[in-house]
């Protein structure tokens, strides 16, 4: 088993290192001059020169990420949770949700910004974007409930509440942790796009408006480190909500217990 889980990290990371030093090969023998092709070596080194620019950005992009993840995740699941016990409640209210869902957020952005701060119009988009996955999953799992047990629970009289608390929760769960999976990555990019739009710029601006930046300035380097903070904010939110969901199901859940994190 260790052999296998070391298997598994090593070789993606012999990978990406391979990658790296053809990127840095291509670049030094074709003399690529920056303002078109960064080599990754120049990346890291401007990472680390526009660290203070940058890391402010990031702290930016990344709290709005969370902020609209953890009201998505709320908002989304106590939806559901009403969905779940009325029935009619779903029948008016889900087609709205899908509404917004369908809707280009890079669309929506422009139209809040009539009525909101750059800032809060970004955070709105973030949370548009990461809603709809945990509502629709969650909703789905509290619905998709073995019918054997169902049957046992009415047998039983257990009211609607308790058949909520503890049979449709559980069975719920899964779906919930791999709606929150998707909802994460999707709140990062909904706030990266809402920001392109809304175009925010000094103080509060994100890494997004770093991206733009740059390239309006032709400094290439600058928006490949901002792209690489980018890239790895979304690569730790993953493996959290990865390790989240492995920790509340690999007792229990075959989906979890078949592989270990």
């Amino acid at each position: 088993m260790n052999r296998d889980r070391a298997i598994r990290t090593l070789l993606p990371a012999l990978a990406f290192l391979a990658a790296l030093a053809a990127w840095e090969a291509i670049v030094r023998i074709n003399h690529i001059p920056p303002v078109i092709l960064p080599a990754p070596s120049l990346i890291g080194a401007t990472l680390v020169k526009d660290w203070p620019t940058l890391s402010g950005s990031l702290v930016v992009t990344l709290s709005i990420t969370l902020e609209a993840l953890v009201a998505a995740t709320v908002g989304g699941t106590l939806l559901a949770l009403l969905f779940a016990q009325w029935r009619p409640l779903e029948y008016t209210f889900f087609p709205f949700t899908v509404i917004l869902q369908v809707t280009p957020v890079i669309a929506i952005a422009p139209l809040l910004l009539v009525y909101l701060t750059p800032g809060e119009a970004v955070l709105v988009c973030s949370f548009l974007v990461a809603f709809f996955p945990i509502l629709a999953n969650t909703s789905l799992g509290l619905t998709s409930v073995d019918h054997n047990l169902l049957d046992l629970f009415q047998m039983y009289r257990a009211s609607s509440w308790r058949q909520l608390l503890w049979l449709r929760i559980p069975a719920a769960l899964p779906y919930f942790l791999g709606g929150l999976r998707i909802g994460g990555g999707l709140a990062l990019i909904g706030a990266i796009v809402a920001e392109i739009a809304a175009g925010s710029a000094g103080e509060g601006a994100g890494l997004a408006f770093r991206i733009v930046e740059s390239g309006y300035r032709l400094n290439i380097p600058r928006m490949f480190a901002a792209l690489v903070l980018i890239s790895v904010s979304g690569v730790a939110i993953f493996v959290c909500t990865t390790t989240l969901s492995w920790l509340l199901l690999h007792r229990w859940h075959d989906s979890a217990r078949r592989r270990e994190p």
